[in-house]
């Protein structure tokens, strides 16, 4: 799905969920952040047992705090076009999945943050030999008014850090799971 089309059904939902409300006068985009943090790790397990764990619904076995309330599906499901919503930070967010492709390893998402930010999520999984698994991760964030500025910088800083984080806690549920 392309960004053009993910913008537009990201503003529709943003719509439907959160009324809008017009601001005096819009920022120049010269004025608004926007960062793109890539960050790659490696999964001690196959591909077939990673990937899946990058679906929302899968992603609550290894992220803590994480806990999608779907709008769809219903019942609870990952796969393209899921819709779904959070409050981390105290901040609610709207996302949409615009990919998830096993046979290509592509997932990505979108999500709003009313007043604060856009952020599009890109991960790609790829096998790495029978037992590992590479993960590539770009976040991208655009500030929607000049005082979010410094809170999409913060995110984007945490973002950079992040791939020994996610590998922490992927390869730590994985372990956990082959235990049982």
């Amino acid at each position: 799905m392309n960004h053009l089309f993910t913008g537009s059904l990201l503003a529709t939902a943003a719509s439907v969920l959160v009324p809008s409300v017009a601001p005096a006068q819009a920022p120049s985009a010269a004025t608004l952040a926007r960062t793109r943090e890539p960050f790659s790790f490696v999964v001690s397990a196959p591909y077939d047992a990673v990937f899946p764990l990058f679906g929302a619904h899968e992603e609550r076995k290894w992220a803590a705090g994480f806990e999608p309330e779907f709008l769809y599906p219903v019942p609870p499901g990952d796969q393209p076009g899921m819709v779904f919503t959070t409050t981390q930070d105290g901040l609610p967010r709207v996302w949409v999945n615009t990919a998830f492709d096993a046979a290509s390893g592509h997932v990505q998402y979108a999500y709003w943050i009313a007043d604060i930010m856009v952020a599009f999520i890109d991960i790609h999984v790829q096998r790495s030999g029978s037992h590992e698994t590479k993960v590539d991760v770009v976040y991208e964030r655009t500030a929607l008014r000049p005082e979010a500025n410094p809170k999409i910088l913060d995110m984007a800083h945490s973002d950079a850090n992040s791939g020994p984080r996610w590998a922490e806690m992927i390869n730590g549920y994985l372990r956990s799971a082959a235990a049982k």
